[in-house]
């Protein structure tokens, strides 16, 4: 317990600063970052005690300790970190997460000894990953200013409230000070061991960590909290534009291309432009043949396109015979005067 408050005393204080220190800020300021002077400084801190303390620590364990163990660690805090995730689910009422979260805790404790084997993600339980942080924001409660807490890392106004009410729904806060002083001391080397090749990767991509770790931390977060609230878009509409979809006969949705010659397209299932009668469409040269089988080519595109047809000539009927069914005639023959159809003579 006295650990824990001097963790929170510390962020208590780290905070203090930080406020206190925003009159300095200048010009140059990002918005979502007033106190950026304050948290690089307090970044560089973090950096260093975790390249000269925690990092070595973490290289000696993996070193000594064989794969299998660290993964049975590894598997043992996050079975007690999915008490903390039922808790929040909870509270998000998200309830097919939180019973999921029940029956992880459940399967891995008592068929996994003790969350030593995850037992719960081969049989298909999802892991979730929640916080209050994320319980605020998925009620809408702005995240705040972007903060550097010592010890702890990239955090927020209300990400930093949020770890004050996630130590309570930790179980290792509730046991004796001999066995959870130890247990925070391996939780925090397990997990820093975990994430060494992380470490190497931002220093060989990241021209300058601190706004690298202050963007992925940020963008990291609204991803989670989108996620929480569930705002998936809806499908986009493939059907013709301007408008929905036509299920076929299989009840799938009709993605026939508009334009397309062959096939029973337009209104009323009426055939389409220059469909021949076996329903393939019809590519013969519009040039070649009498102005009857233009005429009659015309006639399959619908009433408007056959007036069209009747005055424009074998031109007009070309265009109109390429026209999607049911077209009017100023678009079928292209500005072509609309006449009453006349029967085709012999040439």
């Amino acid at each position: 317990m006295k650990k824990n408050q001097a963790a929170l005393t510390m962020a208590a204080a780290s905070l203090a600063l930080l406020v206190t220190s925003g009159c300095a800020t200048g010009p140059d300021r990002k918005p979502g970052d007033p106190f950026e002077p304050a948290n690089r400084a307090i970044f560089t801190f973090n950096d260093k005690l975790d390249t000269y303390i925690a990092q070595p620590v973490a290289k000696g364990y993996q070193k000594v300790t064989p794969q299998p163990l660290r993964q049975a660690i590894t598997n043992f805090f996050s079975n007690i970190g999915d008490v903390d995730n039922l808790a929040n689910n909870l509270l998000q009422l998200k309830i097919t997460d939180a019973v999921q979260d029940l029956m992880r805790i459940a399967m891995n404790t008592t068929f996994g000894l003790g969350g030593l084997i995850d037992f719960a993600t081969l049989a298909g339980l999802p892991k979730h990953h929640q916080d209050f942080g994320l319980t605020m924001g998925h009620y809408g409660m702005p995240a705040g200013p972007y903060l550097v807490l010592p010890l702890f890392g990239p955090s927020s106004v209300r990400d930093g409230i949020g770890m004050a009410v996630d130590v309570k729904f930790n179980v290792i806060n509730y046991f004796e000070p001999a066995v959870r002083n130890p247990m925070y001391l391996a939780q925090f080397i397990s997990a820093r061991a975990d994430l060494l090749g992380a470490t190497d990767l931002l220093k060989q991509a990241a021209l300058d960590p601190y706004s690298f770790v202050r963007d992925a931390y940020r963008q990291q977060r609204e991803s989670l909290i989108r996620g929480s609230r569930g705002n998936n878009a809806p499908l986009p509409n493939y059907g013709e534009p301007g408008g929905e979809a036509t299920p076929n006969e299989n009840g799938a949705p009709n993605y026939e291309d508009p334009g397309e010659s062959g096939g029973a397209g337009g209104a009323g299932g009426a055939a389409a432009p220059g469909a021949s009668n076996n329903g393939l469409p019809n590519y013969e040269d519009p040039g070649e043949g009498s102005a009857a089988a233009t005429g009659a080519a015309a006639a399959g595109a619908g009433p408007g396109a056959a007036a069209a047809a009747g005055t424009a000539g074998v031109a007009a009927a070309a265009a109109a015979a390429s026209a999607p069914a049911g077209a009017s005639a100023p678009v079928a023959a292209s500005g072509a005067t609309a006449a009453p159809a006349k029967p085709a003579s012999a040439p």
